[in-house]
């Protein structure tokens, strides 16, 4: 019995130290799942044709940064860019966004579907039930969001009820 106690207890170390770290990891999960779920009650969906995107070469974005613009809703005319900030829920959008050429994998993000204030934060889509994806300015914990795209007042009251932490 001792020597068969030994031997499980090997086996199963792996299976409990991938346990431990899905626990941790599902706990970023849900916390995500709670603001996408808080953002959608405040923002409708809007639907997007081919979004401009591209790979680096804006303001705060690495080389290999992936990026989405979509429109200023208080600015007509004017854009804002979104980095995707890499995690392992990325991985399917970096791999369609960004590139200069079409493919088969391009063409899956030809329609996007966006919720939320570019400015601060929003959940990007694709038609159909998966791949929704948490977008959020690195600005938008501090007052350098309002100083850089000076929203309306309104646009900062919705923010904050999507729990965006707006100072000022």
């Amino acid at each position: 019995m001792i020597l068969t106690g030994r031997w499980s207890m090997w086996f199963l170390l792996p299976v409990a130290l991938y346990a431990l770290y899905r626990t941790l990891l599902q706990r970023q999960y849900i916390v995500a799942a709670l603001q996408t779920r808080r953002i959608l009650k405040v923002y409708p969906w809007q639907a997007h044709t081919t979004p401009e995107s591209g790979i680096g070469q804006i303001p705060r974005a690495k080389s290999g940064d992936v990026w989405l613009a979509f429109p200023d809703p208080d600015q007509p005319g004017g854009v804002v860019r979104m980095i995707l900030h890499g995690h392992a829920r990325s991985v399917w959008w970096r791999r369609r966004l960004g590139r200069g050429y079409e493919t088969e994998k391009t063409s899956q993000v030809a329609e996007v579907w966006f919720a939320g204030d570019p400015r601060f934060v929003g959940v990007v889509a694709v038609p159909g039930p998966r791949r929704l994806f948490l977008l959020y300015q690195l600005s938008s914990g501090n007052s350098s969001a309002e100083s850089e795209w000076n929203p309306s007042p309104e646009a900062v009251v919705m923010a904050r009820r999507a729990g965006v932490r707006v100072t000022g």
